[in-house]
């Protein structure tokens, strides 16, 4: 043999890694036992059943949703980390290795082109998020290599039995994955007869776990994306629109061949130019209004919360995005759930030290609420450990607040237009010289809720939030109203409107 021979031996020996619940068996014939085999089933011709041999739709979803929530997650963050899709032609491979019930990766002729993971279990029904969660979870043994150590070589940082699931499963390079789940009436498992063993097989491409390399490289995310992804990022992972990519000549061979496709460019947003002349004064102005009692200007958008607070069971509706937290959330109580996405049960402040967003000095972050999602998967960072729920449930992302420097032109339109629920703008610092400025350059449309293409700044000073002085306002975008009332308010006259396009906002002052 020789020694190129044993490099390829090397590589592919990938150790195995297996689950088991021997204190919960079925019987024969339980009830529960028929369920999990009616997973993988299907009615056929007649009275009889047949192997299913595609995946769920729910299991692939969970899967690959999986894979990129974990992915996105690593740390220390990945700089070139790219985003993983479905692969018909590896699920369909996986399928037919799984089919032979054989513990061991297979075939021979196909581990030179994929990596691949596999998991057994049998008795108490698990669903492929467990394995996967437990493939990961061998970053517990593993100790990522930084590049200044890679001298020519990255060296074996695995200090537990095993640590090659985890490292093909956030391998930055393997974008493609198929997996395929299978019932084994009888399967031998390192000498053991298991009956109705549950076999996962997950095939990759390109393949990873290659001696002498990190999995991935640390950085800034997707700050070392490959040229092909046109700059794109979803979630800290390299992301094209279409989700594909060209194929390469070190791809998977049995991939299909796909054309190239170019890169996605973004045209930034054309601003119609200021009008040069005067507007022509409205001829019927309003009666002015006495102010409302909900006047926003008295309220304020940040909400002052401790490290405890919950998302669910601080307040609902679109003023609950934006939160002052403490100094000293770090060591506090306040459970957590999840990775990036966090359920709404978690704390808010320590949610916000897990994510980075702030540190253990506290300070202000922003909330979006996201659609339900299937599962939260577990993860330290930061000093926090995050728990896992295999359970739907509501989320939210969290992220630092950001601030602006405007002039007395900018609207809400040009930095943060409205979006379905909603939309979180930037803290607007507002100069000193606005209440001056001529309505045809900064007109304010609205009382109290303002058209998105007013001047934010007069617009503030209108609703009573800022000094002609100026100064820190914070705005919420809110969906288009159908009219509009001008009022003259502090010094401004704001106009009417009606039947207008985009969206509105409010204004909202700022704590000292």
């Amino acid at each position: 043999m020789t020694c190129a021979d044993m490099i390829w031996l090397l590589v592919l020996s990938l150790m195995l890694m297996c689950v088991r619940d021997s204190a919960s068996l079925f019987l024969p014939e339980s009830k529960e036992l028929r369920q999990l085999l009616s997973r993988y089933e299907e009615k056929a011709d007649g009275n009889h059943s047949r192997t299913r041999r595609a995946i769920l739709w729910s299991d692939r979803e969970e899967i690959l949703q999986l894979h990129n929530k974990l992915r996105a997650g690593v740390y220390p963050t990945a700089s070139n980390m790219e985003y993983m899709v479905w692969d018909e032609e590896l699920e369909r491979s996986a399928t037919h290795w799984a089919e032979q019930c054989h513990w061991d990766h297979g075939p021979q002729d196909l581990l030179m082109s994929i990596g691949q993971n596999l998991a057994v279990h049998w008795g108490r029904p698990r669903s492929p998020a467990f394995h996967i969660q437990a493939w990961y979870d061998e970053v517990k043994d593993y100790t990522y290599p930084y590049p200044h150590e890679c001298n020519p070589w990255c060296p074996d940082r695995c200090s537990g039995p095993m640590c090659t699931h985890y490292t093909q499963l956030v391998w930055a390079t393997t974008n493609r994955v198929g997996c395929a789940v299978h019932m084994c009436p009888r399967m031998n498992v390192w000498g053991e007869i298991w009956e109705n063993a549950v076999y996962l097989v997950c095939n990759y491409s390109p393949k990873g776990n290659w001696i002498g390399e990190a999995p991935y490289q640390h950085g800034r995310s997707c700050s070392q994306c490959p040229p092909s992804y046109g700059g794109g990022c979803k979630n800290n992972l390299c992301f094209k629109a279409d989700r594909q990519r060209s194929e390469t000549e070190d791809m998977n061979e049995v991939e299909k061949p796909q054309a190239p496709v170019p890169p996605r460019t973004t045209n930034r947003p054309n601003i119609k130019p200021k009008p040069a002349a005067p507007k022509k004064p409205v001829s019927k102005p309003a009666t002015p209004r006495a102010p409302s009692s909900q006047n926003p200007s008295n309220n304020f958008l940040a909400h002052n919360i401790k490290c405890e607070t919950r998302l669910r069971d601080k307040c609902r509706g679109a003023t609950c995005n934006r939160f002052k937290c403490p100094a000293n959330c770090l060591y506090r109580k306040g459970k957590v759930w999840g990775t990036l996405s966090y359920d709404v049960l978690s704390s808010i402040c320590r949610a916000a030290i897990h994510s980075g967003a702030i540190d253990n000095n506290g300070g202000l972050v922003d909330v979006a609420r996201t659609d339900k999602f299937p599962f939260f998967v577990k993860s330290t960072k930061n000093g926090i450990e995050s728990l896992s729920k295999y359970k739907p449930g509501n989320a939210f992302v969290v992220t630092k607040m950001k601030e602006l420097t405007a002039d007395c032109y900018t609207t809400v339109a040009e930095i943060c237009p409205f979006k379905r629920p909603f939309s979180n703008c930037p803290r607007v610092l507002c100069p000193d010289n606005c209440k001056s400025q001529p309505s045809y350059w900064s007109p304010v449309f609205g009382n109290n809720i303002y058209t998105d293409n007013s001047s934010i700044c007069k617009a503030a000073i209108h609703a009573g939030a800022i000094k002609a002085e100026g100064g820190y306002v914070d705005v919420l975008p809110l969906d288009k109203r159908k009219s509009y009332i001008g009022v003259l308010k502090n010094g401004i006259k704001s106009e009417s409107k009606s039947n207008t396009e985009g969206g509105s906002f409010r204004i909202f002052r700022v704590r000292e």
